[in-house]
């Protein structure tokens, strides 16, 4: 995977993320998004543990997402 393949499955990743967060988020009328609060403690949890300490379903889900990037597949 050259630069180029490598930046844009990394656009491909973040833009997914993004549109799974709006999805589970409030639109609000002034233009602002708020997240719920389960979001908020979930993935504040989960972005202060570290890989080896997260469940084996969180750890699965990063699988999937780093063999997206590993393969280039989206």
């Amino acid at each position: 995977m050259d630069l180029e393949q490598g930046a844009a499955v990394a656009h491909e990743q973040w833009s997914g993320w993004m549109k799974y967060l709006f999805e589970k988020s409030t639109q609000n009328a002034d233009g602002t998004v708020t997240i719920p609060q389960w979001a908020v403690g979930r993935w504040t949890r989960q972005m202060n543990t570290p890989y080896s300490e997260l469940p084996e379903s969180e750890k699965e889900s990063d699988r999937m997402e780093a063999q997206k990037y590993l393969c280039g597949d989206s």
